[in-house]
């Protein structure tokens, strides 16, 4: 088994974060500014992990932040690794610098707001991982020492798990994992039957043509590679369809409820690369690209059924790796998990 006990010293950072914009987000914003005033210019390739390095954040919001450029024009595809800034008739392979992307206090703040967004994706998988085994008192102090950071950043890390559902703050102010187990993924997967139709088939018609037409390149991409599927890769296929597109729907309080759900995506993700080795990555592309293709085609009836049978065979295949990570897996303690 992988060495869970990883000592992380990438980002040491004690200042409060107050913005609360998601990584992929801030990273898609600097990047579409830096190209706006000509700072990147035409023709640039960008490449995920110099972009990483950067920003001091992990390869999965650089991502999914090419990916929202791409979706907009603002980047494209060219025979080669990355993306290229503009359409232009050739790819220019220069190194990206931090003063092409944000200057002064601006690198500063930055650098301070990505204090938990560096630590988070590692943070997280230790959270699931052991959540599958029970329910475990997570200290505070604890994550501050192990990661060699301050207790605001270890409260950051803290309060967004707590947004996505794996971790919750009961009696006496303790921190605790949030049990995953075969009952609540089947509760969850329940409500996500019953509300994502609902949600997907208001979203039929408003769901802008060239975001559609980046999903189903990234998926028709994720099918050519597989079984050599990223983690990154996975977050984004699944945020493609289970939150970008039914997220324009027309109703925000289901938005709100799915909230709820948002915690076996994640989970499925991390269990699924811990299983990867004995080939139980889930090769669900082509039911997205079934789905995506009714709704291209406005086929509100079709475009459900799909959405539902994709969702309950979700639900069936994540009984299955939830007992073959238990079968294959034992439960790893961390510093700060008791």
């Amino acid at each position: 088994m992988a060495d869970r006990r990883r000592h992380l010293s990438a980002a040491r950072a004690t200042a409060p974060v107050v913005d609360r914009t998601p990584a992929y987000a801030v990273i898609a914003g600097r990047l579409r500014r830096s190209i706006a005033a000509g700072a990147l210019p035409e023709g640039m390739v960008l490449l995920e992990g110099p972009l990483a390095a950067l920003f001091g954040s992990s390869r999965s919001p650089v991502k999914q932040a090419l990916a929202e450029l791409e979706e907009e024009g603002v980047v494209s595809r060219f025979e080669g690794r990355g993306l290229m800034v503009g359409r232009a008739a050739a790819p220019r392979r220069l190194p990206v610098t931090a003063d092409m992307l944000k200057s002064g206090d601006e690198a500063v703040e930055a650098r301070k707001g990505f204090a938990w967004q560096a630590l988070y994706y590692d943070f997280e998988r230790e959270i699931i991982l052991s959540s599958v085994f029970g329910r475990f008192r997570v200290n505070e102090l604890a994550i501050a020492r192990h990661f060699d950071v301050g207790r605001t950043v270890a409260r950051d890390l803290l309060i967004h798990a707590r947004e996505v559902g794996i971790v919750s703050k009961g009696e006496k102010s303790h921190w605790w994992t949030v049990p995953l187990d075969e009952a609540r993924f089947r509760d969850l997967y329940e409500l996500r039957i019953l509300l994502e139709p609902v949600a997907l088939d208001s979203a039929i018609g408003q769901i802008p043509t060239p975001q559609l037409d980046a999903i189903e390149r990234r998926l028709r991409d994720a099918m050519d590679s597989y079984p050599k599927v990223e983690s990154a890769d996975l977050d984004v296929l699944e945020n493609d369809l289970h939150i970008d597109c039914i997220g324009h729907g027309r109703n925000p309080e289901i938005m709100e409820a799915l909230k709820r759900t948002r915690c076996i995506l994640v989970s499925g993700k991390h269990i699924q690369m811990e299983l990867k080795p004995h080939g139980l990555v889930d090769p669900f592309m082509g039911e997205h690209l079934d789905i995506m293709k009714a709704v291209r085609k406005g086929q509100h009836a079709v475009a459900r059924r799909a959405l539902v049978a994709h969702l309950q065979a979700s639900s069936d295949k994540a009984a299955l790796r939830l007992a073959a990570f238990r079968a294959t897996h034992e439960h790893a303690p961390l510093p700060y998990i008791v």
